[in-house]
């Protein structure tokens, strides 16, 4: 299903299978009119591609609209700064990266649950206001990043 591209809503760009399942975990209890999950891109770099050179020109023409790049950060510490740094300025605020620290299959390993649970406790934690999976080892980096996406996201996804 399509967005409403006028009214807040958010779009998920997964770089793989994995993050896509997680994205559709995260979206079944919610407002899924103000959700669109993305075909997996294939890459970290093919969501950055993606972004640039199809999304970003349509965010100019969409002011509602906000992005998430769901991405592996496959413990390079660097990744998110390289990531950011190629987004432009004037979009900064609407675009989020977010992802497992390693792969999505480690978090799914290491807590037993399937990726699709794994994305809705991920939401029912941010409808919550709680944090019992986003504060996991292989999680909590994204904390920044979560908190300023959530300023925007919860009214309209969440009622909150």
């Amino acid at each position: 299903m399509s967005v409403n591209k006028y009214a807040p809503h958010i779009v998920l760009l997964p770089e793989d299978d994995a993050n896509r399942q997680i994205a559709n975990g995260f979206i079944c209890n919610i407002n899924s009119n103000a959700i669109q999950v993305m075909p997996n891109a294939g890459g970290w770099t093919k969501v950055l591609n993606k972004f640039t050179n199809n999304y970003a020109p349509d965010m100019q023409k969409f002011k509602e609209r906000r992005i998430v790049l769901l991405i592996d950060f496959d413990n390079d510490k660097d990744r998110l700064s390289h990531v950011t740094s190629k987004i432009p300025n004037d979009l900064k605020k609407r675009v989020f990266v977010l992802g497992v620290l390693s792969e999505p299959e480690e978090l799914k390993k290491d807590t037993g649950k399937s990726f699709e649970d794994i994305g809705k406790i991920l939401a029912k934690d941010c409808s919550d206001n709680t944090n019992k999976l986003w504060k996991h080892s292989l999680l909590k980096h994204n904390q920044t990043e979560l908190e300023r996406m959530l300023l925007f996201v919860k009214p309209f996804l969440f009622g909150a």
